[in-house]
């Protein structure tokens, strides 16, 4: 498609994520993206959002690629984006797939390392975090980290999207009861299905929001080498909160810490990720991820002489948007993404390491892949190929 302008999109899933981001963001980049085609399991709303931005509106996203008339799809549906994804990349589509990219590595077998397919992390394109890249290779990169430390204060999603009014999904039991059985498939394959609780850590806090940290930290230094302690509390909460901690790797002695924080009533999402190296400090701060624009802010402590020296960046493009031009640009150019197949498996990886270690912690029986994960760290870009 190399000399392609504008690229024809199919958007599957129209929850949260496609009507407050994806598809206002999609119009404002009508220079590049064309949406073609929307899908929803519930085909009143899907009618309605395909009215709205005049796109053919379908119910079943089978019978939407098999029709075609697109050239790559963005999906946002709720659960694993495993099977989706795999039966798109069969068919020869481009792929933009929201995190998590699949529960288990089981449901990415026989996915080619290069695929055409990009997972998204938009934290990873936010403007500050490359700006951050650029100081930590400035200072020294990876090697020169002591500390690696993130700090997230969530409130329910509800709280956050008071603004946005968004129309709500309601798809009927009989058309969610397949993809509901795959994703459980999929989590018993990953962690076994002895702790429902556990099922959901991993699912819903690990690779649904924790997942973020992971890949900046993967962009930052790479995965993390060991994942030494991990807790989980309080007991009778869901979600609750999570705390994890580990060494870097191939950074010497730096060590990294993550703390995630489910609260309800918060009075506002808050995320920090501070890193310690040998000659100063760099600190990222994000705002909520629905607000569009709302800058991140990079503040970088060094030291000059005797002054101690505090630089701040603030730029209000918009990470999700810059993503999106990522995608037209790995679509058009075939410019590699910043996370495809291998980088998601990593991440897949290290929340299993992650599951694993807190099941030991706990005392609760576990197996499936994050046993295996533990026994072999190396990942690879077809485990079972």
């Amino acid at each position: 498609m190399t000399g392609v302008d504008v690229v024809k999109v199919a958007v599957v899933g129209l929850g949260v994520a496609g009507q407050v981001v994806y598809l206002p963001l999609l119009a404002r980049r009508r220079d590049i993206f064309r949406v073609s085609a929307v899908c929803d399991l519930d085909r009143e709303h899907a009618e309605n959002v395909g009215r709205d931005i005049g796109a053919t509106a379908f119910d079943d996203p089978i019978v939407m690629m098999d029709r075609g008339g697109f050239d790559a799809l963005i999906v946002l549906t709720n659960g694993s984006h495993g099977p989706l994804v795999k039966a798109a990349l069969d068919r020869g589509y481009w792929v933009l797939s929201e995190k998590p990219l699949a529960y288990s590595l089981a449901e990415l077998k026989g996915v080619p390392g290069d695929a055409r397919l990009m997972v998204a992390y938009m934290k990873q394109y936010d403007p500050a975090s490359q700006r951050m890249l650029d100081a930590l290779h400035e200072a020294g990169g990876a090697a020169a980290i002591r500390h690696l430390d993130v700090t997230v204060l969530h409130p329910s999603d509800e709280s956050q999207l008071l603004f946005a009014r968004a129309r709500v999904t309601k798809p009927s039991p009989d058309r969610l009861a397949p993809y509901a059985e795959a994703d459980e498939r999929a989590l018993t394959a990953a962690v076994g299905a002895s702790s429902e609780r556990l099922r959901r850590l991993y699912a819903r806090v690990v690779l649904g929001s924790i997942c973020h940290d992971l890949s900046l930290m993967r962009m930052f230094t790479g995965p993390p080498d060991t994942v030494d302690h991990v807790s989980v509390w309080p007991v009778d909460a869901f979600p609750p909160s999570v705390e994890v901690s580990g060494t870097l790797r191939g950074s010497g002695s730096g060590r990294y810490g993550i703390r995630w924080h489910h609260l309800p009533s918060y009075p506002a999402y808050h995320e920090t990720v501070l890193v310690h190296h040998e000659h100063g400090s760099l600190e990222l701060e994000f705002p909520s991820p629905y607000l569009l624009n709302a800058p991140t802010t990079l503040t970088c402590l060094s030291r000059v002489g005797t002054t101690e020296r505090r630089t701040v960046y603030r730029d209000v493009a918009e990470a999700f948007e810059r993503q999106l031009v990522a995608f037209h640009r790995f679509v058009t150019q075939e410019e590699r993404p910043l996370t495809g197949l291998e980088g998601a498996m990593e991440d897949i990886v290290t929340a299993q390491r992650i599951i694993r270690r807190y099941a030991e912690w706990a005392g609760i029986p576990i197996s499936g892949e994050c046993v295996e994960s533990e026994r072999t760290r190396e990942p690879v870009t077809d485990p079972l190929g």
